[in-house]
Formats: C-alpha cells, sequence, structure tokens
C-alpha cells in the first residue's frame, strides 16, 4: 500500500499578523500575572531563607532546613509534569484545566522557588559587612534587608528577573500544549498538528526575538546598576 502523504496547510504570510499578534498579547499576560506572584513571594521566600541561615539576620535551621526542602522539591519536576501533576489542585483552584488560569498556577508553583534560589545566592554572593555594617548602624531588620542587602544585591537580583521571565516565556509556551493560548499554543495547533510551517517559522522567529530582547535589555540595565551600585558603596 502506498503510504498516504501528509500535506501542508500553510497560512499565507499575510495572514500571519492576524494570528500572530493576539497570542503574543496572551503570551505577555500569562508571563506579566505569573511574574507579578514569582517576583512577591519567590522573592520573600529567598530573603527569608537567606536570613535564617547562619549568615543571615536570624538564623533559625529547622526552619531553613524545612524552607529549603520546599524549594528543593517545587524545583524537582520538569515543568510538563509538573503541570500534569497537580491538574487537580489547578482545577480545584481555578475550576478549569485549559487556558490562561489554568496555565497561570503551575508556572507559579514552578517560578515561584527557582526565583526564591536566585535571590538567595545572589545575598549570599554579598560580602558579611554588608549585614554587619546594618547591625553595627543600629538599623532595623527591614531597613538591613531593604537598603543594605537588597540594595547592595541589586544587579544580581535585576539579573535573575531576568533569567525567570526568559523561563516563565518557554513555560508559556510548553502551557500551549493544554490549550493555554499564546505562542505556544499557535505553535502547537497550526504549526505542529496542521503541518502548518509559515506558522512554524514565525513563531520560532518571535519567540527568539523576543527573548534576545529581554536579555540584551536586562544585560544593560545591569550594567548601568552596577558603577551606581559601587559608587554608593563607597
Amino acid at each position: 500500500m502506498k503510504p498516504v502523504e501528509v500535506m501542508s496547510q500553510d497560512t499565507p504570510w499575510s495572514d500571519i499578523p492576524a494570528l500572530m499578534l493576539p497570542a503574543y498579547g496572551e503570551t505577555w499576560l500569562m508571563v506579566g500575572i505569573v511574574m507579578l506572584f514569582v517576583i512577591t513571594l519567590g522573592g520573600l521566600l529567598g530573603i527569608v531563607l537567606f536570613n535564617t541561615s547562619s549568615q543571615g539576620l536570624f538564623p533559625q535551621p529547622a526552619l531553613n532546613r524545612s524552607l529549603s526542602w520546599a524549594a528543593n522539591m517545587g524545583r524537582s519536576l520538569p515543568f510538563l509534569v509538573l503541570m500534569a501533576a497537580i491538574i487537580p489542585f489547578t482545577f480545584w483552584l481555578t475550576g478549569t484545566t485549559i487556558g490562561i488560569p489554568a496555565a497561570v498556577v503551575p508556572m507559579i508553583i514552578a517560578g515561584t522557588p527557582f526565583f526564591a534560589r536566585l535571590v538567595e545566592n545572589a545575598l549570599r554572593e554579598l560580602p558579611a559587612e554588608v549585614t554587619a555594617v546594618g547591625l553595627v548602624s543600629g538599623g532595623s531588620t527591614w531597613q538591613i534587608i531593604a537598603r543594605a542587602q537588597l540594595s547592595e544585591a541589586l544587579p544580581a537580583i535585576v539579573a535573575a528577573i531576568v533569567l525567570n521571565l526568559i523561563s516563565m516565556i518557554e513555560y508559556s509556551a510548553i502551557a500551549g500544549t493544554i490549550g493555554a493560548g499564546g505562542i505556544g499554543y499557535l505553535a502547537v495547533v497550526y504549526g505542529y498538528q496542521r503541518f502548518d510551517n509559515h506558522i512554524m517559522i514565525a513563531t520560532i522567529i518571535v519567540l527568539i526575538a523576543t527573548i534576545q530582547i529581554i536579555q540584551f535589555t536586562g544585560d544593560r540595565l545591569i550594567k548601568a546598576l552596577k558603577p551606581t551600585q559601587g559608587a554608593a558603596s563607597s
């Protein structure tokens, strides 16, 4: 028997923007919601992880071990596996297992411990004198964290945000497999399932360009912060 040849149904290039622009907007909506939670929750968790360690302001070994274990658990599973594993929780929380709400939940769960570890590492890289000077000057715990630790670690934290943002865009593309919308959904439904080469090429170009712009902007911002950081320290 002669094998059946699958014919590609490529979308005309002139029609690509009409499909791409709404999908691109959905991707940024998804990523924007996720990053709001990730930076807030992950930042707080990273601060607590560092300051409950032996180098921190309020060492608590038992609490630090518990939080560290929880953060490691959140980073242990590949995103696709995590997304599938927490479907019952996602449904309980959002009432659906498809669309942007269903994608946001696993993305937050995956991104928060990742960002927390990056913030913790950024604070660990600071000289011990940063915290010591804050204590000697009589600053409150919040003042030392905000004006000494976070201020001095700002370039590294911005780098962590950039890295996490890129990861969330990648996760949003994976979330397209559950009908979450965005660039990933467009690539799966049109590019893969319908063998639409034009859509696949367009989504690849858009994703590459987006990541390059984010990385370039982040690098410039980090470079701009470092001299200010050094001048403030001196």
